[in-house]
């Protein structure tokens, strides 16, 4: 696809750059992207999609280029080589200047404790399915937490999440309890975050608050 030098006309530009070039991002600097969304993120930033959408690599690039030091809560466990080519994936893609804590069931205590220009949280759908795998977990307590967690967190917070309602009905049980638990998060985390982004395809919606 050939590149048009982009033009500085805030959000369009944002999504011409980081898709059709993406490696103009790491190569020009300081380029536009970074000045423009350096310390602009909001306290909350929700990133919704589905399953291979490109809702990491957008959380990704917005968190590489908003400040020095990175948090990455990371919330997936490692049980097949699948996974260990999955994760290892977005290890690679990730920049110098990431600090990594493991927590797929005590995420609300990382965010409580995190100390760094811009955490990110990816992702709160293997969050809720480590917690309904869990024997014991009160879901709806662990769901209040996490809210509270990110809601007094000390930097900014953007958190991935995956859109897992609009496929056809889960024939089991536990797939549906998981929809509808899944439904319910994402609903609160989309009216607690001051900016929420849908990515499809790779494209990114602004469905709430303004792209920086």
């Amino acid at each position: 696809m050939p590149y048009h030098p982009p033009v500085d006309d805030g959000q369009c530009t944002f999504r011409c750059t980081l898709f059709c070039a993406p490696e103009l991002s790491t190569q020009i600097g300081p380029n536009w992207i970074t000045k423009k969304a350096r310390n602009l993120l909001p306290e909350l930033t929700l990133i919704i999609g589905g399953a291979a959408s490109g809702k990491s690599r957008l959380a990704e690039t917005l968190a590489e280029n908003h400040g020095n030091t990175k948090l990455y809560v990371a919330t997936a466990q490692i049980f097949d080589e699948e996974m260990a080519q999955k994760v290892a994936q977005h290890q690679d893609r990730r920049l110098s200047g990431w600090h990594t804590i493991e927590a797929p069931l005590n995420a609300a205590d990382a965010l409580r404790q995190a100390a760094a220009d811009i955490v990110l949280f990816d992702c709160a759908t293997l969050w809720l399915s480590n917690h309904m795998l869990s024997e014991g977990t009160d879901l709806g307590a662990a769901q209040a937490d996490l809210l509270d967690a990110l809601k007094n967190c000390a930097c900014p917070v953007i958190v991935v999440t995956n859109e897992v309602g609009e496929g056809i009905v889960p024939e089991n049980a536990l797939a549906r309890r998981f929809r509808e638990a899944q439904g319910r998060l994402n609903i609160a985390l989309a009216e607690q975050s001051i900016l929420a982004i849908k990515v499809t395809a790779g494209l990114p919606q602004v469905l709430k608050g303004q792209m920086p």
